[in-house]
């Protein structure tokens, strides 16, 4: 059943969840797939692109997380929140600061989520596509790709391969995240995309050195390249010559 608002209110939220305990007796999971792009560089991002993309992805994960949060308290019972991420959140994606800073919130917000909603049986988990939609087609790197698959073409086998697909694909893992298979998996980022599936770490220390009284900058100085730099991370995804 529908519910016409704008993403991102917490009335919105709170009417989505008011239309599933109304029509299904109460609500068993929420998916936060709501998203939209304004992809420029930064020097050309408008304080608009940035709050709209904002709003949309990560306020609107927030009420409606929130609002489900606090129904399945009442009904006791658990239940199951995936909330949508991207690789744009997990490393580099140029142009797209704004989506990059919303998506990698999700993936925070549905780790400390997952803590806190641990008591009450509830999963959550963040789910990172890679899906050919009409969301991408506007990126012109996948705009054939997309109108193909429209006009009913299949996703080429070397895309497939590296890991690019259709919201079909995603499809069957968030369909096990919701299931009772799934009841001891929470607080993770599952990536889905074509032929693959992924389980991506969550951020943590690289390397570390220690100094008694603390540092100054000529002390780390003496000590970053040989301690530190070698553990640098690349910040930037390695594209397979077949995805390019």
């Amino acid at each position: 059943v529908p519910v016409v608002a704008p993403v991102g209110p917490t009335a919105t939220a709170d009417a989505l969840v008011a239309a599933a305990v109304e029509n299904y007796g109460q609500l068993d999971a929420v998916v936060t797939n709501a998203g939209l792009l304004r992809d420029r560089s930064v020097g050309k991002m408008t304080d608009e692109d940035f709050d709209l993309v904002l709003e949309t992805h990560l306020r609107g994960t927030f009420t409606c997380a929130r609002a489900a949060l606090a129904r399945f308290r009442q009904q006791g019972g658990g239940g199951r929140l995936v909330l949508i991420g991207s690789p744009a959140g997990q490393r580099a994606s140029f142009g797209q600061t704004n989506y990059s800073a919303a998506k990698a919130g999700i993936v925070g917000m549905a780790r400390t989520l997952a803590v806190e909603a641990a008591r009450y049986d509830v999963t959550v988990n963040a789910l990172i596509p890679v899906a050919l939609t009409r969301m991408v087609a506007t990126i012109p790197a996948f705009a054939d790709a997309v109108a193909a698959v429209e006009a009913g073409e299949p996703v080429p086998a070397r895309l497939r391969a590296a890991g690019v697909g259709t919201a079909d694909d995603v499809a069957p893992l968030l369909v096990y995240l919701l299931s009772d298979a799934a009841a001891g998996v929470t607080g993770q980022a599952l990536g889905v995309g074509g032929d693959r599936i992924s389980v991506w770490t969550h951020p943590t220390v690289a390397a570390e050195a220690s100094r008694e009284g603390g540092w100054t900058a000529e002390a780390i100085a003496e000590v970053f390249p040989e301690q530190l730099a070698p553990h640098l991370q690349p910040y930037a995804p390695d594209v397979p010559a077949e995805a390019r």
